[in-house]
């Protein structure tokens, strides 16, 4: 179990308190309207740019980019115009903006016969629509020139949408973002599902909320890291450093951040631009750019909670290892999730017991030749690291029943995982 003197519980580390820390989240969730020279957002439009709109798209293009922005819209919102999507049309595309004060998305799609201008629209409201329409369907929109209403029209139907001002609506200002690189899509999609399971959901430890990104060195080459933790387990991933990205700051990108960012680039082959400064950081891939605040804060020394010198050293077939986890888990209380591991020479014995449920063991054969062994871990955290492993085999270093676990993908040396083990 995690206590106070465990490596991985974190204790609150000095860091910078700033309004884009712990101040900007109450922001995300509103004081009743847009603050007033909030840092890092501001109004960059203008009436005449901004006149009334009109145009026609497919139905299957608007509902690709509407679902990449409207997810970023809050469903309870108090500062009314976070609830729409921004539209902007201009030479033959229209572009659609999300923002939730800490968070940007901007996605472009082709139309016909755009007059250029700009609405805004109930996000949700505006998503539902288009996806009911028909498939195939050809969808026209136009803005009313007072800009209070957006109608949306495809074969019969018709449907009048109540709108705010798109002067009004806020974008994040660009600032400038010193350090560029460029990665792969599969780079980046390896960085965030090896370590975004370890997110910590714990609000008062807010700097362990996101990944840390950031360059290290690694057996004498240079890596970019990433790197997620929430005091009972930690992920660390690691590619070779991008051309560009010596001496980037440490930069931690936010939950909600790396949900989105990893839901755009799903179906993407092809390079993502990065961009970043001390406080922002920028995608760019296809035609979609999203930007985000970072979160300002002090990530843990790391290193120090990664043992060195664990000479118990099991081995096991990762997918029959978790399928007895999982099948064992099933009698451990909802609370604890615990298992323990009862290790012997050839021989590894699951077991867990509950006063409520009963007990369950099962017994599979792995490779293990130290000193007996029996270790508890929370079966939850034992699957969620068993499924970012895509080798055949998973090896754990241990060194006792109380001090943290490496876990490695036999693999695939790139990714590194923590795990403190609890009392069974």
């Amino acid at each position: 179990m995690c206590t106070p003197d465990s490596p991985l519980c974190y204790s609150p580390l000095p860091f910078r308190t700033s309004p884009a820390g712990p101040l900007r989240r109450g922001f995300s969730r509103g004081f009743g309207g847009v603050p007033k020279g909030f840092s890092g957002i501001k109004h960059r439009h203008n009436e005449r740019e901004l006149a009334a709109m009109r145009l026609t798209i497919e139905r299957a293009a608007l509902l690709r980019a509407l679902g990449h922005v409207q997810s970023v819209v809050e469903r309870r919102n108090t500062i009314p115009i976070l609830s729409n999507v921004l539209l902007r049309a201009e030479d033959g595309q229209l572009s659609l903006s999300a923002t939730d004060m800490d968070l940007e998305i901007v996605a472009s799609v082709a139309a016909q016969g755009a007059r250029k201008g700009a609405a805004t629209a109930p996000a949700h409201t505006l998503y539902d629509i288009v996806r009911k329409l028909r498939e195939g369907a050809q969808i026209e929109i136009e803005s009313a020139s007072d800009k209070g209403s957006l109608t949306v029209r495809s074969g019969r139907s018709t449907f009048t949408l109540a709108c705010l001002p798109p002067e009004d609506y806020p974008l994040m200002a660009g600032g400038e973002l010193a350090h560029g690189f460029t990665l792969s899509a599969t780079d980046l999609k390896r960085l965030i599902d090896r370590t975004r399971f370890a997110i910590s959901t714990e609000e008062t430890r807010y700097y362990l909320n996101g990944i840390f990104l950031h360059a290290a060195k690694s057996s004498d080459l240079n890596m970019l890291r990433a790197v997620a933790t929430d005091g009972h387990r930690l992920a660390r991933m690691e590619i070779p450093l991008p051309e560009g990205a010596a001496g980037m700051p440490g930069v931690i990108v936010p939950r909600k951040t790396v949900t989105e960012l990893r839901k755009l680039i799903d179906e993407l082959d092809q390079d993502v631009a990065v961009a970043l400064s001390d406080t922002k950081i920028r995608f760019t891939f296809g035609n979609a750019v999203l930007t985000s605040k970072l979160i300002d804060g002090t990530f843990p020394d790391y290193d120090r909670v990664i043992p060195a010198n664990n000479d118990k050293i099991l081995e096991v077939v990762c997918k029959d290892f978790a399928e007895a986890v999982d099948r064992v888990s099933t009698i451990s209380t909802e609370k604890s999730r615990a298992v323990k591991l009862t290790i012997e020479r050839g021989n590894l014995m699951l077991s867990a017991t509950s006063p409520e449920n009963g007990t369950a063991t099962e017994e599979i054969e792995v490779r293990y030749s130290a000193s007996p062994l029996e270790i508890g871990f929370n079966s939850r955290y034992l699957l969620d690291i068993t499924e970012q492993i895509e080798g055949e085999g998973a090896r754990f270093a241990m060194a006792d029943a109380a001090s943290p676990t490496v876990v490695r993908d036999t693999a695939d040396g790139s990714a590194l995982y923590v795990l403190m083990p609890m009392r069974v």
